[in-house]
């Protein structure tokens, strides 16, 4: 199997909510099919646009808003730096006039309707989440392209075999986790140490610093903006916002006027365990309506799982005073090699791999990382990632309504929990003892996607999806 290098900015992609598979994905694979035929031929030739989706993205993608993903990507619309706010305007308009422009350049007629088809019956070989796109020309030829979304944002198109940046020679090439350990050793580096020096050979130094602390920076802002949010998530559950109605709570009338000063005014607060449990909750619950909600998120390692990695640095921010960059960087990175790991030995896609593969993994990366800027050994990090992920083991996907918000929203904050217990764990013990690796639960997880029914891998087909009696509307 070829080696893949991935960057940290592979496993942390700013991007819009409500999925990085059913969302970011096909978006993305939407741009990557206007752009590669823009580089050969003037969109001007095309004269219509169809678009089949498959499995998974077809069982739950109106639920996940693919079918918007999808326009928006066809207009070239960034996800990283679009006006969220004026998706539904977009949408709205392309309804009514039965136009869509393009690239942002041609107008073409288009009916979501028609031309977007939901195959719920059938599905792709090489992975749930496919979508095919059928350009049809003016001279009567046509061209054709199948993606698929592997979850986490990455997309490959078929007939690809490598799904990382652009491929480079990395210091330490790194596979597993005893690779990792192995660099850690050789060298004395700590794990942020090993990454950093890897993303040297992608970028400069500032380049890498400050795409980081533009990520952190998205998170913070995502984890405020939920926190002042109230409302009802759109999607027809009538699933009321929590995050603000909590974060007035636990502030009992202490004002503030922008984040840092909000910072101050909690940590005034003191730490009680049971105030600190609701804090760690809030943040992760704000995150997660925000991408209900189409809003702006990074994936960590998933848009699901988006709320766990922000709660946890934040929590590192407000109750540990670790608000230095420094600090920061090195969380990020040693939780986007965790991810890396898991990525490349099983799956980050609850399509193939149920909520494990989103929460479990999101978890296992936090809990590694919080260990690692307390203070923890390199052997205690992966150890605390470990045992993270060995208790989310078999954890199913099972969205109702095939919509990110039950029970998605609330595993978040369960995810955040976990990892923060699992860091404490690790911290306070000895890995010489430990009878479990990460290599191990890696290859367990793996396993256990492969036995676990489709019904429980983002289809709605079964658990809680088919077990909570809600009146919805068709997807």
């Amino acid at each position: 199997m070829p080696y893949e290098p991935i960057s940290v900015f592979d496993m942390f992609k700013i991007g819009v909510g409500p999925s990085s598979s059913h969302t970011l994905g096909p978006w993305r694979a939407a741009r990557t099919f206007i752009n590669t035929i823009r580089e050969k031929l003037p969109l001007s030739n095309i004269s219509a646009v169809q678009i089949l989706l498959y499995g998974s993205l077809a069982k739950t993608g109106k639920g996940h808003g693919t079918d918007i993903a999808i326009q928006m990507g066809l207009m070239d619309e960034d996800p990283t730096s679009c006006a969220v706010e004026a998706i539904s305007d977009q949408m709205l308009i392309i309804q009514e006039t039965g136009e869509l422009f393009l690239g942002g350049t041609n107008r073409i007629e288009f009916d979501p309707q028609k031309d977007i088809v939901f195959l719920m019956n059938e599905s792709l070989p090489f992975h749930p989440n496919a979508v095919s796109f059928l350009a049809n020309f003016k001279n009567g030829n046509h061209i054709a392209a199948t993606y698929y979304s592997i979850g986490g944002g990455f997309i490959v198109q078929e007939g690809e075999r490598s799904v990382g940046k652009d491929h480079v020679s990395l210091p330490f090439p790194i596979d597993r986790a005893n690779d990792l350990l192995h660099w850690c050793r050789k060298t004395g580096l700590a794990i942020h140490e090993i990454v950093w020096e890897n993303e040297l050979a992608w970028r400069p130094e500032s380049v890498t610093r400050k795409g980081l602390l533009n990520i952190w920076n998205v998170m913070k802002t995502c984890i405020y903006k939920g926190c002042h949010t109230e409302g009802v998530l759109p999607g027809g559950l009538n699933v009321k916002r929590r995050a603000a109605a909590l974060n007035k709570k636990l502030l009992k009338g202490r004002t503030y006027t922008n984040f840092d000063e909000w910072v101050g005014v909690i940590r005034e607060g003191g730490n009680d365990f049971s105030y600190t449990l609701d804090w760690v909750s809030c943040f992760a619950l704000a995150v997660n309506e925000e991408n209900a909600s189409f809003g702006r998120v990074v994936t960590a390692p998933t848009n699901g799982a988006a709320g766990v990695i922000p709660a946890v640095l934040q929590y590192f921010v407000v109750f540990c005073n670790g608000n230095q960059e420094d600090s920061i960087l090195q969380f990020l990175l040693t939780a986007s090699e965790v991810g890396s790991i898991f990525k490349k030995g099983s799956t980050i896609s609850a399509a193939m791999g149920g909520c494990q593969a989103e929460i479990g993994v999101s978890s296992s990366m936090a809990a590694a990382a919080l260990a690692e800027i307390m203070g923890g050994t390199q052997r205690q990090a992966l150890m605390a990632a470990e045992i993270a992920m060995e208790h989310h083991l078999g954890l199913t996907c099972d969205p109702i309504g095939g919509l990110v918000q039950v029970p998605c929203i609330e595993r978040n904050t369960m995810g955040a929990i976990k990892a923060i217990t699992a860091s404490q764990l690790a911290l306070q013990s000895a890995p010489d003892f430990a009878k479990v690796s990460l290599d191990a639960v890696v290859k367990t997880m793996w396993d256990t996607a492969q036995d676990m029914s489709s019904k429980y891998k983002e289809t709605s087909d079964g658990g809680l999806a088919v077990n909570i009696p809600l009146s919805l509307p068709e997807c």
